[in-house]
């Protein structure tokens, strides 16, 4: 009886201690561009590139017990197409025509620089989660060229560790601001001007 007593004490003990881990997740944030943006542009033509410029796709984990198990990670061809169609959208409402093909045609390249999520680190319970990313803008047109970096950052504080659906909402929020912050930036509409 005290043998079966103890491996039952024993098997709820290690469920319990599974409980404190916490899951990988594989996030697809939906960034959106906000606000009005001022149209400079004549319908000139316009190449437009997003590229990856972080090192791996994990951004960092949710902390917990286990923080090795419970990474974070947003997939460059997952986040890269959502970021083109924002930067294209917003370079029409420039009043620029995205033309990938364009010769001599200025050019509006942005770099996902970095992006990164950070939990407490060795606490059972996630209480908070500190969120950023770095845009990186580099125009070319003749001769002339722009450069610019756009960040946003968001601390959010829960009761417990967020799930992948509000972690999804948090990621895309702080894309959405750098990504707004960028395209509303009135350098850029000028550097692209003739």
């Amino acid at each position: 009886m005290l043998h079966r007593l103890l491996s039952a004490l024993l098997v709820l003990s290690a469920l319990s201690l599974a409980g404190c881990g916490l899951s990988p997740q594989q996030l697809n944030p939906q960034p959106v561009i906000k606000g009005a943006i001022v149209a400079v542009g004549q319908g000139q033509p316009v190449q437009v590139r997003v590229v990856d410029g972080r090192p791996s796709p994990v951004l960092g984990t949710r902390g917990g017990l286990y923080p090795e198990t419970s990474t974070i990670s947003v997939a460059g061809p997952t986040v890269l197409p959502k970021l083109q169609a924002q930067v294209e959208a917003a370079v029409r409402l420039m009043g620029f025509t995205p033309s990938p093909g364009a010769y001599n045609a200025p050019s509006l390249t942005v770099t996902l620089s970095s992006l990164t999520y950070q939990s407490p680190k060795d606490e059972a319970y996630v209480t908070e989660a500190n969120i950023s990313t770095v845009l990186g803008v580099d125009v070319q047109n003749g001769s002339r060229r722009y450069n610019g970096r756009y960040s946003a950052s968001l601390n959010q504080r829960s009761g417990m560790a967020p799930n992948e659906e509000t972690n999804n909402e948090l990621v895309s929020e702080v894309l959405s601001d750098a990504l707004t912050k960028l395209v509303r930036d009135p350098a850029i509409g000028s550097a692209l001007l003739p």
